[in-house]
């Protein structure tokens, strides 16, 4: 796994704060200094937790468990989109939904309904309906993709919880507390770092801070999933190597006759009945 330098931080712009008078007192040991009343932050500390963060996520993605990713803010939205989408991890970059955690049987329930219409469409029974009540439930299969379609493949909790913005989605954040889900996130210097398990210190409005973020995450758990595989893969060929070595009937029968000492016809006869009584009684 390649580590993020400090000077590709730098240059995608984490290090910039918010105004020193907005600042969170618990993002202190993040904050390097002050310069024209904006706090920058320590990207020594903002490599070491985003290295802490990375690993951790790699071992969820070899597990074959799901991380959620949140972001609902405008700046982070595509990028969220463009980067989670291709490793398989479910997403929420629209509203979140209340109680997406902690009521998910309902969520389970609403995303059941997406396929109950896609089923209407496909089996006549649109047929039977009026323009207008079609359009009507048309709108509401809209909605649900729009919300709820990066989820619909998610049958359970997820393992984790990765949030851009934790003062954006404290309803997420709080969620998973309470369901002691671990929760990953970018925090800037107003928000506190101690309401989630893995902090990454970084500047959350800037799109480029939140991108280098993203790639060197996802890169983890590519990797975390690619071992998976890996060692899915190796564990086949020794399963198969197992069976292939298992001794054939042929060989067996021929072991038995050299062990007999077969030199006649009379003899061979009389081993092939014993052999055929064996293999009858198997």
């Amino acid at each position: 796994m390649s580590q993020v330098t400090i000077q590709q931080l730098l240059d995608a712009g984490c290090h910039f704060g918010h105004l020193k008078r907005k600042w969170n007192p618990h993002m202190a040991p993040y904050i390097f200094m002050e310069r024209n009343g904006i706090h920058i932050i320590d990207l020594q500390k903002t490599q070491a937790k985003l290295e802490e963060a990375s690993q951790a996520l790699k071992q969820i993605a070899k597990s074959g468990r799901k991380v959620l990713f949140v972001a609902t803010k405008k700046q982070a939205k595509d990028i969220v989109v463009e980067k989670i989408g291709p490793i398989g991890m479910p997403f929420v970059t629209e509203r979140w939904p209340g109680g997406m955690l902690t009521n998910f049987p309902t969520i389970r329930k609403a995303v059941k309904k997406m396929s109950t219409i896609d089923k209407m469409a496909t089996d006549g029974t649109f047929d039977n309906m009026s323009k207008r009540e079609k359009l009507q439930i048309n709108r509401q299969r809209a909605k649900l993709e729009k919300n709820l379609g990066s989820i619909a493949d998610m049958a359970r909790l997820p393992a984790a919880l990765f949030v851009v913005d934790i003062m954006k989605e404290h309803i997420a954040v709080s969620e998973a507390r309470r369901l002691n889900i671990p929760v990953f996130g970018m925090v800037d210097t107003n928000s506190d770092p101690e309401s989630i398990d893995f902090p990454i210190p970084a500047n959350d409005d800037a799109a480029n801070s939140i991108a280098i973020i993203l790639d060197s995450v996802v890169a983890s758990m590519r990797e975390g999933n690619n071992e998976r595989k890996l060692e899915k893969d190796n564990d086949e060929g020794a399963s198969q190597n197992r069976k292939d070595k298992k001794p054939s009937k042929d060989r067996n029968q021929m072991a038995m006759m050299a062990d007999e000492g077969v030199k006649d016809k009379k003899s061979a006869k009389k081993l092939a009945k014993k052999i055929k009584n064996i293999e009858d009684e198997e």
